[in-house]
């Protein structure tokens, strides 16, 4: 494919977006049927898609429309590139502009430049207060490759040369000292002997950093009551030197990759479908709006509404008050989320000591795009040592 014409394959993907269908199922479903794009083609085009869902309010306020087509066209003016290159109409290209067209658009201001719905703007401002403006504007960029080392098979230095063999470029970084940055060779990480060999995991670096703030050393008794895919129970069991993590999903089909995955990393988790008796630390990964997370996932974004936003704060509350009663006399109750809104965060912390006596808030942190990784909040409790578990 020419870089025009996968433009207009963009152009036709966002066209049913639109219409209300998922990212991934339209992007799967065009690589499928679509047999003449090879694999740089599908990673080309979906690179052009997510980057306009990322921007997708700017985007068409530069395009001046909301088709697929002027918001191309917006991304390609907010990048700084001339349309009219691609533009042309020849062979797959999109058809060339028209004079209404070259004159329509204009910079985006406000919310606009933020791409940030209005009442959203509102609520990053006043959970993130000067650092709203910042984030927003992070949030409309592709975000960084992480791995993280599993310390079970090897060292960080180990891990970095393993992956130079196959091409791939990778540095530690800062806020976890099991993450590397990939600069180099990110799509060869699925197929490469150590990611294969379970040496290294995706992971982001603050979601390294979310674990590392946990406090784990072996021994402990551990439950991970919102598992998903399992990235942090394989984390926590590496943190325990091998020590068994117990993992729960309220949607168990989540963790159906999670035993492969932990045999691959050595790592020792076991799947519990109604998790009972008690435990030293219990960690709630809970749902949220993901909106520190919106540069891998730009669409819930604009998915997000008022009422589903109250829907997830009001599972959240449900979860903690679950959870707290699976964590013995004196033991811990962790809080995370991949949010940079404060009613899914510090908010969530003051009502629950508020409505749980005997727990203690022992830390609290936010992580925020600029320290290099996505948006995550964790927070940690304990139990007084002679409270009962029940709320």
């Amino acid at each position: 494919m020419t870089p025009a014409a996968r433009v207009q394959a963009a152009i036709d993907l966002l066209d049913q977006m639109s219409s209300g269908r998922p990212a991934e199922q339209v992007l799967t479903t065009w690589g499928r049927t679509s047999r003449y794009a090879g694999s740089k083609d599908r990673a080309a085009v979906r690179d052009l898609v997510f980057d306009a869902l990322r921007c997708w309010r700017s985007a068409a306020v530069q395009g001046g429309g909301e088709s697929g087509r002027a918001r191309m066209l917006g991304v390609l003016r907010l990048r700084g590139d001339d349309p009219e290159t691609l533009f042309t109409g020849q062979g797959h290209a999109p058809a060339e502009l028209s004079d209404a067209e070259r004159g329509a658009g204009r910079a985006p201001t406000g919310n606009e430049a933020l791409d940030l719905p209005d009442w959203l703007a509102t609520r990053f401002r006043d959970s993130l207060g000067e650092a709203a403006d910042e984030t927003a504007l992070a949030l409309r960029s592709r975000a960084d490759v992480f791995l993280r080392v599993n310390v079970l098979w090897g060292t960080v230095s180990q891990a970095m040369a393993r992956l130079a063999q196959d091409g791939i470029i990778a540095a530690p970084h800062s806020l976890s000292p099991t993450a590397l940055r990939v600069s180099e060779g990110a799509r060869a990480i699925a197929r490469s002997d150590a990611y294969l060999s379970g040496a290294v995991e995706l992971q982001d670096a603050a979601s390294q950093a979310v674990v590392d703030a946990l406090p784990l050393r072996p021994g402990l008794s551990v439950l991970d009551y919102c598992a998903g895919g399992g990235g942090k129970a394989l984390a926590m069991a590496a943190r325990l030197a091998g020590g068994r993590v117990d993992a729960h999903d309220a949607a168990p089909q989540r963790m159906v990759d999670l035993p492969a995955r932990a045999d691959r990393a050595g790592a020792d988790v076991r799947i519990v479908q109604k998790p009972r008796g008690s435990y030293d630390l219990v960690f709630c990964d809970v749902p949220c709006s993901g909106s520190g997370a919106w540069r891998r996932a730009p669409e819930g974004k604009w998915r997000l509404t008022q009422a589903r936003l109250s829907e997830l704060c009001a599972i959240q509350a449900g979860i903690l008050d679950q959870a707290a009663r699976l964590v013995a006399p004196g033991g811990c109750l962790a809080y995370a989320t991949c949010s940079v809104l404060g009613e899914e965060n510090a908010e969530q912390v003051r009502a629950f000591l508020a409505r749980a006596p005997g727990w203690r808030i022992e830390m609290q942190r936010q992580f925020l795009p600029s320290d290099g990784g996505d948006g995550f909040f964790v927070a940690v409790f304990r139990m007084s040592d002679d409270t009962s578990p029940q709320l």
